[in-house]
């Protein structure tokens, strides 16, 4: 039977575990994803079935969220859940909105790669191939998106050629990756000093 903390809050799907997903709750979670346009933008639909925890010092990330700029300087803490540590992961860090929304001529700008992370751990034991590029948003309101990715085994992702134009989906394809297994996005925009000071 689920503990009270999962059934009396939601705020993303990254406080589950795949035994506890069902049809009415897989919607509940997703749904965020879908509004917010990762769905269909960055990813095609998946059903998670990997935990995600990602935190920036001590603010969670949970869809949909703001952060503002000053607290997401340095890379975050990624804790990877799944049943066993011979399973690899790649984590991809997206911005599907470069460099505006309304006009996203370099999407999607890739800010951070780690391959090869252990199930049950966090993105420290992997192999950062793309190094994090912290979010400095100019105009509008950015998504930025955390993807992850079951391996087909370890030492099997190649880096990409560029930062700018990366494409989730076909790094996908190329790489053997599949559907996501975990999503999750949280919104920044310029930081005015009016702003800091709320």
């Amino acid at each position: 039977m689920p503990s009270k903390s999962l059934t009396s809050h939601i705020p993303s799907y990254t406080k589950f575990y795949p035994s506890q997903f069902s049809l009415q709750l897989m919607s509940r979670l997703m749904e965020p994803l879908s509004v917010g346009r990762v769905i269909g933008e960055v990813v095609d639909i998946f059903s998670p079935s990997v935990r995600m925890n990602v935190t920036y010092s001590t603010k969670q990330v949970a869809n949909g969220h703001e952060l503002m700029p000053s607290t997401i300087m340095a890379k975050p803490r990624v804790e990877i859940g799944g049943d066993d540590m011979r399973t690899a992961y790649t984590l991809i860090m997206t911005d599907p909105d470069a460099p505006s929304p309304s006009d996203p001529y370099l999407r999607e700008h890739l800010h951070w790669m780690v391959t090869d992370i252990p199930g049950t751990t966090d993105v420290s034991f992997g192999k950062e191939i793309v190094g994090y590029e912290s979010p400095k948003p100019v105009i509008g309101i950015h998504r930025y998106v955390f993807i992850l990715f079951k391996q087909r085994g370890r030492q099997t992702v190649r880096s990409p050629s560029s930062r700018d134009h990366f494409n989730t989906r076909r790094f996908s394809e190329e790489n053997g990756l599949g559907l996501p297994v975990a999503a999750v996005y949280f919104n920044a925009q310029r930081e005015t000093a009016a702003r800091r000071r709320q």
